[in-house]
């Protein structure tokens, strides 16, 4: 008989709109007890039973403090203004149940390293198994990208799409100005796109 493992992946958003907050979902993960600046809640999953192993990675840039995941979610819910606000990217990932525990902690810190937190991301991971027959894990990502000083960027990015003597390029906002001085001229209005995380 051959045994072959059953792949599971699935994501969502955490996003204020749906009334759901970084912090709560960070806290879940973790089996711990968090508070929100944000909102004046304190989330308590201490009794929750399964947790394997926990981690955060960081990018270079980021603040050493966000370590700690409290800090970190924190950070991200001051840095959103708006009642409808994107907070998080979440993963929950299935692990193959054939493989040693410590395998599937180093195939999973390797693929978020590489995936995410190499691209700017900030990550917040954990690994979870209640009946030792299931593990998954659960992945929080940022969705800002962050500047060299550590600072959060934009979301998104306007970018004009612009004309010249017949070339065609793309220009960000704050590159607009100087490349209209230089007989730049906006063929569409904009596009929006992701900023890159780098």
């Amino acid at each position: 008989m051959i045994v072959i493992a059953i792949y599971h992946m699935s994501s969502k958003v955490v996003s204020r709109g749906a009334g759901r907050s970084a912090v709560a979902a960070s806290a879940y993960l973790s089996c711990s007890r968090m508070y929100n600046d944000y909102d004046g809640v304190q989330h308590d999953y201490t009794r929750k039973q399964g947790l394997i192993f926990q981690e955060v990675l960081l990018p270079p840039k980021a603040s050493p403090e966000w370590k700690d995941r409290e800090q970190l979610r924190n950070a991200v819910e001051r840095a959103e203004k708006t009642k409808d606000s994107r907070l998080a990217r979440e993963f929950v990932v299935a692990l193959p149940i054939e493989l040693p525990r410590k395998v599937q902690i180093s195939l999973l810190r390797d693929f978020i390293q590489n995936n995410f937190v190499d691209m700017g991301m900030c990550a917040d991971f954990a690994i979870h198994d209640t009946d030792g027959h299931n593990p998954h894990a659960h992945i929080l990502l940022t969705v800002r990208p962050l500047e060299t000083d550590g600072t959060w960027q934009y979301k998104t990015q306007k970018e004009y799409l612009c004309i010249r003597n017949g070339e065609e390029k793309g220009f960000t906002a704050s590159e607009f100005k100087d490349a209209q001085t230089k007989g730049w001229e906006k063929q569409y209005p904009y596009k929006v796109g992701k900023k890159r995380y780098i």
